[in-house]
């Protein structure tokens, strides 16, 4: 599919998880893409995997919580790219811990990275869609602004807000031509998901993958590049008519209970 052609892309936190494999396939339908994310390291050895099959791809160091750091990036970006066509929100952390046992410090910088992080990203990328009076905005958001489990109140906050706030973009640049929507993933094979693993049972990652898994009617746990594929979608024509959703990609798990009854 060459569908994406002619279309610039930028993908924060793109060096690793769902971030990369969104950057890949937006890559090989067409498009360029700039990987944006905080760890030169981390990024420089995703883009050269990238560009060693061919995609045009680039990385650009920047913190997505401190506007000057984005401010420039973006500015960057649109050099490299040639426009912004695309956005997606994908940079985030995820640190455990209640209101009671999270200090201000660590709730705030969830905030910060998290929700911060995607307006600013917005805010900066948003004049270079206006001038075109194209562009289409993807937030990652989570199942967890939905429902959530323990300890997530600062995360499961900071991807609530950012379900409103694809709402006000859509709402807001809808009549300049911009759409937004937001993807909910549940439990992805991801950095992230490998971590609290590791967190849970440690050396016991794959056992606990696998238990996970079971909480989805589809019995497992997803892969990064299952959330790609619907995130090339919005970001493609074929999503025209989309604006202001949430695409949940979860396995049904928010469509299931928990509940089990007896035969």
């Amino acid at each position: 599919m060459s569908e994406l052609i002619g279309k610039g892309a930028v993908v924060t936190g793109g060096g690793r998880g769902i971030g990369l494999a969104c950057a890949r396939l937006i890559a090989k339908r067409g498009g360029s893409v700039v990987l944006l994310g905080e760890d030169p390291e981390v990024l420089e050895q995703a883009a050269a995997t990238l560009r060693a099959e061919g995609l045009n791809v680039t990385a650009i160091v920047a913190d997505v919580g401190i506007e000057d750091e984005v401010a420039v990036a973006m500015e960057q970006s649109a050099a490299f790219l040639g426009s912004i066509d695309i956005l997606v929100n994908n940079a985030a952390i995820q640190p455990y811990g209640t209101v009671a046992s999270m200090g201000s410090a660590q709730w705030d910088n969830v905030i910060r990275v998290n929700l911060r992080g995607t307006y600013l990203a917005c805010h900066h990328a948003l004049p270079y869609m206006l001038r075109l009076q194209r562009g289409s905005i993807i937030n990652i958001a989570s199942v967890q602004a939905l429902a959530n489990q323990t300890r997530v109140a600062a995360y499961a906050t900071s991807k609530a807000g950012m379900l409103a706030l694809t709402r006000s973009l859509a709402v807001d640049f809808g009549p300049s031509g911009i759409r937004a929507n937001a993807v909910c993933p549940g439990c992805i094979d991801a950095p992230m998901t490998r971590f609290a693993a590791a967190q849970t049972a440690p050396g016991r990652e794959e056992e606990i993958l696998r238990e996970w898994g079971k909480a989805q009617p589809l019995g497992r746990i997803g892969r990064p590049e299952e959330v790609a594929e619907v995130v090339a979608f919005l970001a493609s024509d074929r999503a025209s008519f989309c604006t202001g959703a949430e695409f949940k990609v979860d396995g049904g798990l928010m469509a299931s209970l928990g509940v089990t009854l007896p035969e």
